[in-house]
């Protein structure tokens, strides 16, 4: 547990916590091994709001990799159609053409990859080693490196440095233990009418649709517009743009204001802290309460006519339903096409992850989609590998439904 104080305005967060989960994944990212299931196991999470500026956060520790991005999004047809989307918009929108943008947080590259189609100069940081291989591999101008406060922004052969005309952060801000520091060296080096695009997990989607299965311990801290816009004015910057994308997802575009001794921007004391709308964590308990009775009437409805089931998504949301509800013991295993997945086992439940190929040597009757904003695709790749004799149901909102 971490100092029971706000990320991002420092405000004491309180002893009650809005939600308790138990027997949550440790992590989404660091999926055991065959050996590792012995010493591996669930966890509780206590789920907090900030009482001065409403933003929702755990008080745990950040995982220990928060500095990493590994996504398996960049395999999707629906997340590459959507960045080529968002990139034409703010490329073109902002006189971006032939400027130098920078990626916070770029994984082995695949934003960048789709990035570097346009007509800018693309670049990217990453912290983890072997990711920062993989994209060099890709031809992408990528290095070892970590936003954090203080941090001048280059490539160690400096062929590479800022001032950058804009930067690009998807669904990474959420891992951050201090997301207003990490803003802040960023902000320190663009131009002074540097302009950023920022996604992160909405909190208002899990409201709406009661799924408390999004929660999990990478993600530190669920933004809503407002939370998410007062952190980045604290680092220095203005909201031109709010939108909801892929259904489950905040996108922000943001343009630097320059600091001046008036404004002070990116200093924490000139901000007053602000209140935010309290949350209904009951809701989240109670959307737990009927996930969990749905999938038992699946389980028993299946069982009573010798039916097996698998799951599609090794994601956060598919690990939480796991190890959180019976589905975890009775499905067979959970179907991934990110490869560094395969051959591993879901946190806490244990559940093997396996490539959608292994269907053919050990097929099931139904398949249970845990993927929010990929359902339609991976519904039509189930029916288009596997035919029309699967039933396909997927998790929507707090209700089973079938498609």
């Amino acid at each position: 547990m971490r100092d029971r104080t706000c990320i991002v305005c420092g405000s004491p967060l309180g002893e009650t916590p809005l939600l308790t989960l138990h027997d949550m994944p440790a992590s989404a990212q660091d999926i055991p091994g065959r050996e590792e299931r012995k010493t591996e196991h669930g966890i509780t999470l206590k789920l907090h709001q900030c009482s001065q500026c409403g933003l929702v956060q755990f008080d745990c520790e950040p995982v220990a990799y928060f500095k990493d991005v590994i996504r398996s999004g960049g395999f999707s047809t629906t997340m590459v159609n959507l960045r080529k989307s968002q990139y034409k918009h703010l490329i073109e929108t902002y006189h971006l053409e032939g400027k130098t943008l920078i990626e916070a947080g770029c994984g082995q590259g695949e934003f960048l990859s789709v990035l570097s189609e346009f007509p800018v100069n693309a670049c990217g940081m990453e912290h983890r080693e072997s990711l920062v291989a993989l994209a060099k591999e890709k031809g992408l101008s990528v290095w070892k490196q970590f936003a954090k406060e203080g941090e001048m922004l280059a490539s160690p052969d400096g062929k590479i440095s800022g001032p950058y005309d804009g930067f690009l952060s998807f669904n990474y801000l959420e891992h951050q233990p201090d997301p207003v520091g990490m803003l802040r060296c960023i902000w320190r080096n663009l131009t002074d009418d540097g302009v950023g695009l920022i996604t992160v997990p909405s909190l208002e989607y899990i409201l709406e649709y009661d799924g408390y299965y999004e929660l999990i311990r990478d993600h530190l801290a669920y933004y809503t517009f407002d939370t998410l816009r007062y952190a980045v004015e604290l680092a220095g910057f203005t909201v031109l743009e709010e939108e909801m994308v892929n259904r489950d997802t905040l996108s922000v575009i943001v343009r630097k204001v320059p600091e001046t001794e008036e404004t002070g921007n990116g200093k924490k004391d000139n901000f007053q802290k602000k209140e935010g709308a309290i949350v209904d964590g009951s809701r989240l308990a109670k959307s737990r309460e009927i996930i969990e009775a749905e999938l038992e009437e699946l389980i028993r409805e299946l069982k009573a006519s010798g039916k097996k089931l698998s799951l599609w998504g090794a994601s956060h949301q598919g690990f939480t339903l796991a190890s959180t509800t019976g589905i975890g013991a009775f499905a067979e295993y959970i179907i991934d096409s990110a490869p560094f997945k395969q051959g591993r086992y879901a946190p806490a439940s244990h559940l093997p992850i396996v490539a959608p190929e292994h269907f053919k040597t050990d097929p099931v009757d139904a398949v249970l989609i845990v993927a929010p904003g990929y359902t339609e695709e991976i519904a039509g790749a189930i029916r288009n590998k596997y035919g029309w004799n699967v039933a396909i149901l997927a998790l929507k909102s707090n209700h089973l439904e079938r498609i």
